[in-house]
C-alpha cells in the first residue's frame, strides 16, 4: 500500500500539470478567441496581424493595446476607449482626425479581422 505522502505527491503534480498546460493554452489563442473555434481563431490571428504589420503604418505605430504589445501615445489608448467594431471598422476605412484612411488599402477581410480584433482584445466585446 502506497502512504498518504506518496499519494498527496502524485495528486499535487497532477493538478500542477493540468493547470500549466491550461495556462499555455488560455494564454496562445488571442484576446478573446474561442479556443473550440477555429474560424474565430483565424480571424482574429489575422486582426492581430493587421494591427501589428499589415497596415502601412501598422496600428501599433500610433495605438497602445495591451494584447498586440504596443504602448504607442500618437493616437487612443484602446485598451482604455474600447471601441466596438462598428467604431473601429468606420475609422480604419475613412480615417479619423491625423488617422489616415485604410479603406481601399486593405482589403474588407482585414478590415473586419481588425475591428473585432481591437474591439475583443480591448475588451468591448468578448
Amino acid at each position: 500500500m502506497k502512504s498518504p505522502l506518496a499519494f498527496r505527491k502524485r495528486f499535487f503534480l497532477a493538478a500542477a500539470e493540468s493547470a500549466f498546460a491550461l495556462a499555455l493554452l488560455t494564454a496562445a489563442a488571442p484576446a478573446g478567441a474561442n479556443g473550440n473555434d477555429p474560424k474565430l481563431q483565424a480571424k482574429m490571428a489575422l486582426g492581430k496581424k493587421v494591427f501589428t504589420q499589415l497596415a502601412q503604418p501598422p496600428c501599433a505605430v500610433c495605438h497602445t493595446l495591451k494584447d498586440a504589445g504596443s504602448s504607442a501615445e500618437i493616437g487612443p489608448k484602446l485598451d482604455e476607449l474600447k471601441p466596438d467594431a462598428q467604431r473601429v471598422a468606420t475609422a480604419v476605412r475613412n480615417g479619423l482626425g491625423i488617422m489616415p484612411a485604410y479603406g481601399g488599402v486593405l482589403t474588407e477581410e482585414q478590415i473586419e479581422a481588425l475591428a473585432d480584433y481591437v474591439a475583443r482584445a480591448s475588451g468591448a466585446s468578448k
